[in-house]
């Protein structure tokens, strides 16, 4: 994997910005970090071009469209080589319910972040399609009872 430049104050500062407001204009990023409005797009595009910046978007309220349960769901798979890990993330990947798909280390081999409109949707999901992923043996389902925090800013 090639090494990427590193981050200046500025690039950081910029990133801090982004993440509050990913809708903030160019010219009001450029004043809030004292760059001129060029430069300022011009270390933005970078940031894009490499990957640091990988996408904007909202943050929805998922009950509010209709998606009252969160479940983080722990997946234990029978095998543990290259192919079947592999077969499971792409599997998962096309599942529009699962918004997060992690590899993890400990009891389960994935952790698996899913949001559905409720209990009987969400067992439907688990029965029509997460438990016929390639490779499942085991499913544990732990339902969000509430939530304290949520956020997409890293601290830096």
């Amino acid at each position: 994997m090639p090494r990427r430049a590193p981050l200046d104050d500025i690039d950081l500062d910029i990133l801090r910005r982004l993440q509050r407001n990913g809708r903030v204009s160019n010219a009001e990023l450029a004043r809030e970090v004292n760059l001129s409005p060029p430069s300022t797009l011009q270390r933005v595009r970078r940031l894009e071009r490499s990957g640091v910046v990988r996408a904007y978007g909202a943050l929805v309220d998922a009950a509010e469209v209709g998606l009252g349960v969160t479940v983080f769901v722990h997946v234990t798979l029978s095998l543990h080589q290259d192919k079947p890990i592999e077969g499971f993330r792409e599997y998962v990947r096309r599942l529009p319910e699962v918004l997060e798909c992690h590899n993890v280390s400990g009891d389960c081999d994935f952790l698996l972040k899913v949001v559905s409109e409720d209990i009987a949707a969400y067992e439907s999901f688990v029965r029509g399609k997460l438990s016929r992923a390639p490779g499942v043996e085991r499913l544990r389902s732990s339902f969000v009872l509430s939530t304290a925090k949520h956020t997409l800013e890293l601290p830096f």
